[in-house]
């Protein structure tokens, strides 16, 4: 079974400096049908004016994948790590026991545009950890995260491996779902159609009961999403 979470029925949350729109209820939004699904807990598509940013905050028992799309994100947090992310890096923060950090846009100029995502971890209370790197967007699912960290992705506490699927003009991908998974997946650009049914930019499907994803590219233009591939 796939049920589609239509971009224009996330919800939004437009503060002047930062506008975002929420897969899965999240601070003043609040939807009892969409409160996560599986251990994905989070995706929040994020849009901040220059200069602007996220101010010193707290993390606790989470696992906090940040994708960067366009411009740029000054990092800073309780453990040391002072980073700068630009666009087509991603970065894992485990918050562990509790860690505090801030995320600006520094550009005075350039909006900054990001994916926020949190996973639920299957262990708690662990000593937070800190991951950045970019991944190379060739054709096909190409491993971000996983528990055991494969093909140099980043580890991640929980029985998830989350993958950056790029897919150019006129190609496919199959995916093998094993049995008792779940599957979420995310359309970030492009025109996509999986086991038959299509796919905007911002758009969501979650996936049960399904053996295998058939992924089409239906546009002119590439393709780029995120698959999580969940317990």
């Amino acid at each position: 079974m796939i049920e589609i979470r239509a971009a224009h029925d996330r919800g939004n949350v437009d503060m002047g400096w930062l506008n975002s729109h929420h897969s899965f209820s999240f601070g003043q939004y609040y939807d009892p049908h969409h409160m996560g699904f599986s251990a994905l807990r989070v995706i929040n598509d994020d849009t901040v004016q220059p200069g602007a940013g996220f101010a010193t905050h707290g993390h606790r028992n989470m696992e906090i994948l940040s994708f960067v799309l366009d411009g740029t994100i000054a990092h800073k947090d309780s453990t040391g790590n002072v980073e700068t992310l630009p666009s087509g890096e991603f970065q894992l923060m485990s918050a562990g026991r509790g860690i505090y950090h801030s995320e600006f846009n520094p550009s005075q100029k350039e909006t900054l545009h990001f994916l926020q995502i949190w996973v639920e971890p299957h262990e708690h209370d662990t000593a937070p950890g800190y991951q950045q790197k970019p991944f190379e967007a060739r054709q096909g699912l190409v491993p971000v995260a996983s528990p055991d960290g494969h093909s140099g992705s980043f580890v991640i506490k929980q029985n998830a491996t989350i993958y950056q699927v790029t897919l150019a003009e006129e190609t496919q991908q199959r995916f093998a779902v094993e049995k008792g998974r779940r599957v979420y997946l995310h359309l970030i650009e492009g025109m996509l159609e999986i086991n038959g049914i299509n796919l905007n930019p911002g758009d969501g499907a979650k996936v049960t009961d399904e053996f295998a994803l058939d992924l089409v590219n239906m546009g002119t233009k590439p393709v780029l999403a995120l698959l999580f591939d969940l317990p």
